[in-house]
């Protein structure tokens, strides 16, 4: 979507969202407001039990939760009344905070399904097994996965650095919209930190924004947002730039919750 006059263009766009575990009353959103232009990375950060893995996972369609008042638009759509493979075929992607285990499916057919949808959905032809096969070994390179790994089902017996690496082959061959990374940076030793980081950097670009949830300021050392905002009991307490995951690593979160509370 070209801008017009240097307009900011909103992609995300979360409205007074209010969500519940699904079949109780227990509320773990309480209001949430965000909107993420085309191009932005906004990093969501937040104490335990906050609600940030919830917001992405709500986004992105997950049926553990429900939501009670509210909207969810992508591009102006109405995000809550698609079924979850619909929201990935308009451009949604979720990085898991622990990848699941596919037993049967070998990652490549699982990519070649997923872009191969993705594809169809936008009136596009198939990848051929081919081509496909030379995107496949290409970001499997790049991100560092070794090639035995493609011979096993999906994320089993992968450690939990593979799975986020495979994760980023996902992500480079998806090449979706709107990236979601759910604690992307956890369990990974500084070396797969680095990896995974620099294939989200490379994904960065004017056509498409990223939303990823972390606990520590140490993944944004390597990806740097345009926003940061704090969730503190299901609300957004306080907004800021890059900045304020430095204040938040030297000061804690208590004084976020204590702005929230004299709110």
């Amino acid at each position: 979507m070209a801008s017009n006059n240097g307009a900011k263009q909103p992609l995300l766009e979360v409205r007074d969202l209010h969500v519940v575990v699904a079949g109780t009353n227990t509320e773990i959103l309480k209001g949430v407001d965000l909107t993420v232009n085309l191009g932005e990375v906004h990093a969501i950060m937040g104490p335990n039990g906050s609600g940030k893995s919830t917001l992405v996972n709500v986004i992105a369609g997950r049926p553990d939760y429900e939501v009670t008042s509210g909207e969810v638009l992508l591009h102006g759509q109405d995000v809550l009344a698609m079924l979850p493979e619909v929201r990935a075929r308009e451009g949604m992607f979720l990085a898991f905070q622990y990848p699941l285990e596919l037993p049967g499916v070998r990652p490549w057919q699982f990519l070649k399904a997923a872009v191969d949808a993705v594809r169809k959905h936008r009136g596009e032809t198939e990848v051929s097994a081919r081509e496909f096969d030379q995107m496949y070994k290409a970001a499997a390179i790049e991100m560092g996965l070794k090639p035995e790994l493609a011979k096993r089902a999906m994320n089993e017996g992968f450690s939990g650095g593979e799975k986020k690496r495979n994760e980023m082959v996902q992500l480079a061959l998806l090449n979706p919209k709107l990236a979601l990374l759910d604690e992307t940076d956890s369990g990974l030793d500084i070396d797969a930190l680095k990896t995974v980081a620099e294939a989200v950097n490379n994904r960065r670009g004017p056509e498409r924004s990223i939303l990823l949830v972390t606990h520590y300021q140490r993944l944004l050392n390597y990806i740097k947002p345009d926003f940061v905002h704090v969730l503190v009991s299901g609300r957004i307490a306080v907004s800021g730039g890059p900045e304020l995951a430095h204040e938040l690593e030297s000061k804690g979160y208590d004084w976020v919750k204590e702005t929230a509370a004299a709110g």
